[in-house]
């Protein structure tokens, strides 16, 4: 029986974009039970009409998508991301694969709980194999992660820190070079509670300098960033 896949491809480099295209080809030539209609868009704008139009069909069986776009023009959607958590709640049993350059542990998780794609693969990292292999195993349901990405999931599974929303963004804005005193405006914290915030951070992390450069060492350590 062959399965055709209402296909949306979101990149911006047209090689990497022609490198997905051909990889669909040879999985239809080499299969023979897969086939793929093939849409792409370059940026923010073009994608949202692409999903307009998928959602005026209701259909939409795969999704490659690029992180790193431009703002759309209204500034609705700033990035993949955006698109990511739109596709997801308007078609929620697309199959979404991530390639990314992308190495911001904090980026990299909050990807993985908000779009839950069914690929996340590191860009510097893509091969025509790992590609192929990817997208057959999710063409079948079997999740694919690149290694570092597995790392990382391991990483959060394994240990017992519970940090939420708000202490993921306290640790990443920090990380930016983010002054304590300009935190407010960022979480929706007032000061006394970030002040709270961070000292549990430094429980958590066993911060016995009590510092936020040590904090921010102590979490890259073990994921977080």
């Amino acid at each position: 029986m062959n399965n055709t896949y209402q296909t949306l491809i979101i990149e911006d480099h047209p090689f990497i974009m022609e490198g997905y295209t051909r990889v669909l080809e040879h999985i239809s030539k080499s299969q023979g039970n897969y086939s793929f209609n093939i849409s792409t868009a370059k940026n923010c704008d073009e994608a949202i009409l692409e999903i307009e139009h998928a959602l005026n069909h209701n259909i939409l069986d795969l999704v490659f998508l690029d992180i790193s776009l431009p703002a759309s023009n209204d500034r609705k959607f700033l990035s993949g991301d955006d698109l990511g958590i739109k596709i997801r709640a308007s078609f929620p049993m697309v199959k979404i694969i991530i390639a990314t350059h992308l190495e911001n542990n904090y980026r990299l998780v909050n990807i993985l709980k908000t779009i839950q794609p069914n690929g996340l693969l590191l860009k510097n990292e893509l091969t025509f194999k790992n590609l192929t292999d990817g997208v057959l195993n999710i063409l079948n349901d079997i999740p694919f992660y690149s290694s570092p990405i597995l790392k990382l999931v391991r990483q959060h599974i394994s240990n017992d820190f519970n940090l939420d929303n708000i202490d993921r963004q306290i640790l990443y804005h920090l990380s930016l070079g983010t002054k304590t005193k300009e935190l407010p405006n960022l979480v929706h914290l007032s000061i006394s509670g970030i002040e709270n915030r961070k000292r549990r951070l430094n429980l958590i992390f066993n911060n016995e300098k009590k510092n936020d450069k040590n904090l921010l060492k102590l979490a890259k350590e073990y994921g977080f960033l």
